[in-house]
């Protein structure tokens, strides 16, 4: 495990976290500063107690958000991809209604062009 030393409104809390994620907890406990010191500066001296869990309760609100943004857009995604696969499905529809518009149409050219291809080849008396 390896230890890490971070500071919260000034104080050090040495905290141990996994191999290589130093710079990541360091990272997390600055943020979580900038919380703390954004409420002292609104409130004052209130208590290092108070100060921290309202700090933990505004980012569990912005967690929330998130998490409330996150379900709004796999939803969006959802509702996407379904409509992606009902394109696709009405495009190969279209595609084979086609194709098989083709193949009639081609064997129709092939019969006519057979007729006119067997009165040509007919001699004249």
């Amino acid at each position: 495990m390896a230890q890490v030393t971070v500071s919260i409104d000034g104080k050090a809390y040495r905290m141990a976290c996994e191999e290589g994620q130093e710079g990541h907890l360091t990272e997390l406990a600055t943020k979580f500063d900038q919380y703390v010191g954004h409420l002292k500066s609104q409130f004052g001296e209130i208590g290092d107690l108070r100060l921290t869990v309202m700090a933990g309760i505004m980012v569990m609100d912005e967690l929330s958000e998130v998490n409330r943004r996150l379900k709004s857009l796999e939803a969006e995604l959802g509702n996407l991809t379904d409509g992606r696969d009902a394109a696709l499905s009405d495009q190969m529809k279209s595609e084979e209604a086609l194709a098989s518009a083709l193949s009639e149409v081609t064997a129709q050219i092939h019969s006519i062009a057979a007729k006119l291809n067997g009165r040509t080849t007919t001699p004249a008396s």
